[in-house]
């Protein structure tokens, strides 16, 4: 039944198994084990009694095959020869030894597990372990049963294999950990309505907000503010208060606001009073002394408060900026400093995603312990999101010292971590051996690739590709004209960008990505529900 780590724990024979151990590391032994004490019925069936009729999947447990095992590969027709050449490759580099066998189907993905129990006539007599595709439909536990040996789902593209091995062989990095606070501004709230104030906090909270900043406007007081902050409490939220307008603030405060953005020589006097941690900043950025005035009157009053040197945007003093946060950090090590990114993301007009990785870094190694950003301009519209990634990202490479590579690729969206190509000698041989009229398409070398039984096609044009197909398909219906179009549109996109193409998958946008169903998947999907109707029906 292969080496599966099933979530629950049953009470067999009148003793308590936790699936989790009995059946982790799976093999002859633990099946003698519960044989001699007449279990092993009653487990098999507690089994596949909870994984029918309480639906709930078999989680399969990922296995890295180790230096001397024997591992047999289960492919296809078409996907045979690359199989062999990536597989011989990995093998090599991870010192296992491994066979390829083929079953008479040509695409992998079309497998279910109850035909590859037909049709695997090469019975995997003498092999440690059985990786089949990861399109492969179905349970796998029937498949490790009838040939006793364990059966794995490797990677969904047999190219990836390298890396399927390498990333479940690692123990992943802990992303959890992260010691910057994110402070997401509502601009101009005061413009906005209580429902949309309240949308865009549970948007910011989701995507990692710890707390959520209420921007009023400069010359207006706004006499609900107490109200909106009083709502957002009552859901939850950390609030502070952006303003200079005393009534503004106190409204805000009294009704839960717990940071006050922010304060200096003009307004230090009665907010030293207020109850509230405040944002200290200087009157003027290049007058850095006016900030440690201001400080030095809050620490006689008791008030507890972060500071800000301020990070002018590009152009207007950027490098200088970034020097003052450095020289506030010599000058006290101890006292937390907020950097107000905006103005970087905000008035910069590029992807904001590469900007808020580079200040993460800098926040973290100059020990800041919180950031001001938002999401006012089209290229900031997921800021939040990007610095809550970046940060835990930045903490990870500072605390191990270790590069920021290799360790998440959810920033890495308008192009892509790696792109692996077949080969032109890959492709060739499998277009000469396509038998059926399915439309293949690849992305390789500044190229579009399509083909099918009747022919290979190969240029930059998807619309002059598709005239050229066209002509050797009379049956193309409008369904699988709409179908090529739109996988044609994501292999241009591909091409463009320099992404890796992968036919029925989605592009990958990094943490952006919305993944994609194949037809064939939702097909399969949709007839497996209505056979489930029909036997309900019946029954």
């Amino acid at each position: 039944m292969g080496e599966a780590v099933f979530s629950r724990t049953l009470q067999v024979s009148g003793k308590l198994f936790n699936l989790s151990n009995c059946l982790n590391n799976f093999d002859g032994r633990s099946v003698a084990y519960f044989a001699e004490r007449g279990t092993i019925s009653l487990l098999w069936i507690e089994l596949r009694f909870f994984h029918a009729l309480k639906r709930m999947p078999l989680v399969e447990q990922q296995y890295v095959p180790q230096p001397g095992e024997k591992i047999l590969f289960v492919t296809g027709r078409l996907a045979a020869e690359i199989t062999r050449r990536i597989v011989a490759e990995v093998s090599k580099n991870m010192g296992f030894t491994a066979d390829v066998t083929v079953v008479g189907i040509s695409v992998a993905a079309l497998m279910h597990t109850d035909w590859l129990s037909r049709k695997l006539t090469d019975e995997p007599t003498g092999y440690n372990r059985v990786f089949v595709p990861g399109w492969l439909q179905g349970d796998l536990f029937p498949l490790s049963e009838q040939f006793g040996v364990p059966f794995y789902r490797g990677p969904k593209d047999i190219i990836d294999l390298a890396e399927f091995f390498g990333r479940e062989g690692k123990t992943p990095p802990n992303l959890d950990v992260y010691d910057i606070e994110i402070i997401a501004e509502i601009n101009h709230a005061p413009r906005l309505s209580d429902q949309e104030i309240l949308s865009l906090s549970n948007r910011y909270r989701r995507d990692g907000a710890d707390l959520i900043d209420i921007g009023c406007i400069p010359g207006e007081s706004w006499n609900r503010v107490g109200e909106v902050v009083s709502s957002l409490r009552q859901e939850g939220f950390r609030v502070s208060i952006d303003s200079f307008d005393r009534k503004e603030v106190e409204a805000a405060v009294g009704a839960g606001a717990e940071l006050v953005l922010s304060c200096n020589s003009t307004n230090v006097t009665w907010l030293s009073l207020i109850g509230a941690e405040v944002v200290v900043i200087p009157d003027d950025p290049s007058q850095i002394e006016t900030m440690w005035a201001t400080v030095e009157h809050l620490e006689e009053s008791g008030c507890s408060y972060r500071i800000d040197p301020i990070l002018e945007p590009i152009g207007f003093g950027f490098a200088a900026s970034l020097a003052r946060y450095y020289e506030a950090r010599k000058r006290a090590p101890d006292i937390p400093i907020m950097m107000g990114i905006g103005n970087i993301t905000e008035m910069t007009e590029v992807d904001s995603g590469g900007l808020n990785v580079l200040l993460a870094a800098i926040c973290q190694e100059l020990s800041l312990t919180s950031v001001l950003t938002t999401e006012v301009i089209p290229w900031c519209r997921s800021a939040v999101r990007e610095f809550d990634i970046a940060r835990r990202l930045m903490k990870h490479a500072i605390d191990n010292q270790t590069l920021p590579k290799h360790v998440s690729s959810e920033l890495v969206m308008l192009r892509d971590s790696k792109s692996v190509e077949l080969g032109e000698e890959a492709l060739t041989r499998m277009a000469a051996d396509l038998r059926d009229p399915n439309y293949r398409i690849f992305v390789e070398r500044g190229e579009i690739h399509v083909m099918n039984r009747n022919g290979y096609w190969i240029g930059t044009d998807p619309f002059a590709i598709y005239d050229q197909f066209v002509q050797h398909d009379s049956k193309l219906d409008l369904s699988h004209a709409f179908y090529l179009g739109y996988e044609l549109a994501k292999a241009v996109t591909a091409l463009t960008l320099g992404k890796q193409f992968r036919q029925d998958q989605a592009l990958n946008w990094g943490f952006l990505t919305i993944p994609e169903q194949s037809p064939h998947e939702r097909r399969r999907r949709e007839k497996a529900e209505q056979r489930e109707v029909d036997g309900s029906a019946d029954a």
